[in-house]
């Protein structure tokens, strides 16, 4: 579901081909520039383990289930879910649909099954319309969707890591975020084009109430 606006002039196209991660992530095969920042994020913080059961949710293109899928090893579990389809990975249950729709949720939850899960990742966010309060507004719906998720299905001390734009609403959402995680934490992967408001919460140790 991170969909963002079309780039819809040469100078972005240019800007976008001359960018280092791009550059990395074509020469690497990653499948976006984003997985440097889950990188970034999980050697700062552990995040991802040999065995762990993990969704991620806002996958597409992939990069972030591509580079988890070997790192959780034969005895790991992703789930994968976008409104956007993606190129199939193996090992990877993938789910295409709106995330914000009941029968999308349901669809990743019975994939889920009864499982608890270690790590939820959320780099979830809305089409674009230019429109600074409606966008935030948007954005923060999906963060409050993936923290009800993570809410029901992370395990004690489970994780969660989800992608927020700075703005109003942040503070009141970083409140709900600390109210159920022993620590949270707020980063800006080098990663993340400078002149973007986003961040990610990286919050550990769930606190099940």
């Amino acid at each position: 579901m991170s969909q963002k606006r079309r780039p819809s002039s040469a100078r972005w196209l240019a800007e976008h081909n001359a960018d280092h991660y791009v550059q990395e992530a074509r020469r690497l095969g990653y499948r976006s520039r984003a997985v440097f920042k889950l990188q970034e994020l999980n050697e700062r913080d552990r995040l991802i383990k040999p065995g762990m059961a993990l969704v991620d949710l806002g996958a597409a293109p992939g990069g972030w289930s591509q580079m988890a899928r070997p790192m959780v090893g034969a005895k790991g579990r992703v789930i994968a879910t976008d409104i956007l389809d993606i190129e199939p990975i193996p090992g990877v249950d993938f789910l295409c649909g709106d995330f914000r729709e009941e029968s999308v949720l349901k669809g990743v939850e019975a994939l889920v099954g009864e499982q608890a899960l270690d790590l939820v990742l959320s780099d979830m966010a809305p089409n674009i319309s230019g429109i600074d309060a409606s966008d935030q507004a948007a954005s923060l719906y999906l963060c409050e969707l993936a923290l009800e998720f993570a809410r029901l299905h992370l395990k004690p001390q489970g994780t969660f890591v989800v992608k927020v734009f700075q703005g109003e609403g942040f503070d009141a959402y970083l409140k709900q975020v600390r109210a159920l995680f022993g620590s949270v934490a707020i980063r800006k992967p080098k990663a993340s084009r400078p002149r973007s408001s986003e961040v990610y919460l990286v919050a550990k140790n769930f606190r099940r109430v």
